[in-house]
């Protein structure tokens, strides 16, 4: 009898003869993954449990993303376990969803997590088997792909989890990616003379992790998606503190309908400064320069008693990215000069006692997450909410205490937020900080990534993403002048902002944005046939988005658009963190 692994090989080797091709049924068997296992010695100090495979077969799912279009498929889905070397009560989870072999086009895709999450399970890795690839994820070694990282960051009160640390900062996506590209060879029996593209995609959480690859393992994938990155994770996580702190420092906490009300007038006030009447602001640059808060004062609001929930944040985020949420009673009143004062604080970003910078904030129009308020039922007044990311970096990952928040602010200050910020980013510099500017390696190695940022994600500012690429072209290209830096640049890393884009996905506050679903097959085009992305293809209203530093305008009453070059607005989005005194990438 020929053996399956014989007809594989056959299928491949020969496209046109498909009467060779073997059923998905027929391979995803665990007898046949386990035939396949990557237990070559791929370098990376591992032994796989053969054991532990498994293989499930699914047929005709319908699969839907913003970051993938529709489809319907089919795979088998393969995990196993493996341990380190030396390590003891050690056990790593992977899963690869494999494709037909008739579909299978020599690629393989790792994707990841979200939050403190290192994997988005089923939500994402379809995107892989949409491209004819494996696609895998992994749980890090937490104990199952449910598991996420801040459940066993402690070993004990102030005890790290070192391990789990490595493994979520960069490791574990190293090692899925080697053990996916190698099973994938096995699997389909591709030799080593014949090239395996592999790819990845990633948003939020998962965007750092993405370049945390770019970053530390250059050749590891010939074209990266990274949407939204975790970018300097300290500064990043107490960051989300800051809306309490200023509403604490100015002695105004304003109901949250009156800080919807300030993003209802602020997109119309600044939805035609790009040219086009349509509910989206997409040029957020003209806004901040010519927008004033103070128009605001005096505009009525209402909003009806609600049992939670974040208006303007993605459903699928957890409820600590997106902080408040909690039942409010009715709100009903007039926008403040106490309530712009707050807008216009937080829009501006951290500032220290010596009036230096410490951080950015979201751009104008954004929702206002990280200054959301929470109500207090018993007192009937509305307080600074601590439910989420940031209480818990400073509680857990900072203080080293087993609890998922601080008790409250108070003594907390800008200066504060700043020491723990550094704190933080000392602490775990080599592990979740990943802003390494010097990207020569992967330039190098002849790898192509595309970045994108929805311009009005109120979880990680889009500047976030400005700064860390203007810091690569300075590290990089700082000796030649700008317009020659950008045409470097282009050759490897493309960045790309979707106009009123929320976290990861479209913005329900500015819906026709809409969010690019295609950007995995243009990296493929770029990677393997050298087409490189002069703008990015959108699914919304808006089907064209600029590549940085060109900024979106139209003319002609909205029927002619155009990527045009502006200098005060790209100035705009540039910060220089000066609170510290060393440079922050």
């Amino acid at each position: 009898m020929v053996s399956v692994r014989k007809i594989l090989a056959l299928a491949i080797g020969n496209a046109v003869s498909i009467a060779y091709a073997a059923a998905l049924a027929d391979y995803c068997t665990t007898d046949y993954a386990a035939s396949v296992l990557p237990v070559q010695d791929l370098g990376l100090g591992i032994a796989i449990d053969t054991g532990s495979v498994s293989a499930a077969l699914t047929v005709n799912k319908t699969v839907s993303s913003q970051w993938y279009e529709s489809a319907v498929i089919d795979y088998c889905n393969v995990t196993f376990a493996y341990s380190h070397n030396g390590l003891a009560n050690d056990i790593v989870h992977v899963s690869y969803l494999v494709p037909p072999p008739e579909k299978f086009t020599n690629r393989y895709v790792s994707t990841g997590g979200g939050g403190l999450a290192i994997n988005s399970g089923s939500s994402s890795s379809p995107t892989g088997i949409i491209v004819g690839a494996v696609s895998g994820i992994t749980d890090g070694g937490f104990g199952n792909f449910n598991t996420q990282y801040d459940s066993v960051f402690l070993l004990g009160q102030g005890t790290v989890n070192w391990q789990a640390t490595y493994m979520f900062g960069y490791q574990a996506h190293h090692e899925l990616a080697t053990l996916g590209k190698q099973f994938t060879r096995n699997f389909f029996n591709v030799s080593q003379d014949n090239k395996l593209y592999s790819y990845y995609q990633g948003c939020s959480e998962g965007g750092r992790e993405g370049w945390s690859q770019i970053q530390r393992f250059a050749s590891q994938f010939d074209g990266l998606v990274t949407g939204a990155p975790a970018f300097r994770f300290s500064q990043l996580q107490t960051n989300h503190l800051s809306g309490g702190v200023i509403e604490q420092a100015l002695g105004y906490y304003p109901p949250p309908c009156e800080l919807e009300k300030i993003v209802e007038l602020t997109i119309a006030a600044c939805d035609g400064l790009d040219g086009r009447i349509d509910g989206v602001i997409s040029r957020s640059d003209l806004c901040k320069l010519n927008f004033d808060y103070n128009s605001t004062i005096g505009e009525p609001y209402y909003c009806a008693a609600s049992g939670g929930g974040f208006p303007g944040g993605p459903p699928s985020l957890l409820r600590r990215q997106f902080p408040g949420g909690g039942p409010t009673p009715e709100q009903n009143g007039t926008v403040t000069a106490e309530g712009v004062a707050v807008a216009s604080a937080f829009t501006n970003g951290l500032i220290d006692s010596k009036g230096k910078r410490i951080y950015l904030n979201p751009q104008p129009g954004s929702s206002f997450a990280d200054a959301t308020t929470h109500y207090n039922a018993d007192t009937e007044a509305w307080e600074p909410s601590l439910s989420g990311l940031g209480g818990q970096w400073v509680a857990r990952f900072l203080n080293l205490e087993d609890k998922d928040s601080l008790n409250s602010l108070e003594n907390v200050t800008p200066d504060t937020l700043r020491d723990w910020m550094a704190l933080g980013e000392q602490k775990y510099y080599d592990s979740l900080q990943t802003t390494w500017p010097d990207l020569d390696p992967f330039r190098s190695a002849g790898g192509k990534v595309i970045h994108v940022h929805g311009e009005a994600d109120s979880s990680i500012p889009a500047g976030s993403s400005v700064h860390y690429y203007e810091s690569v072209r300075n590290a990089m290209y700082g000796g030649l002048d700008y317009d020659e830096s950008i045409s470097a640049m282009d050759e490897f890393y493309r960045f790309y902002i979707v106009p009123g884009g929320s976290h990861c996905g479209s913005n329900r506050d500015q819906p026709a944005g809409g969010w690019p679903a295609t950007t995995l097959q243009t990296v493929i085009e770029w990677a393997e046939n050298g087409v490189a992305p002069e703008t990015l293809e959108n699914a919304g209203d808006i089907t064209t988005l600029c590549k940085w530093p060109l900024r979106p305008l139209w003319s002609g009453n909205g029927t002619s658009f155009d990527c045009v070059s502006d200098s005060a607005s790209t100035e705009s989005w540039k910060y220089t963190f000066d609170a510290f005194r060393y440079p922050v990438y």
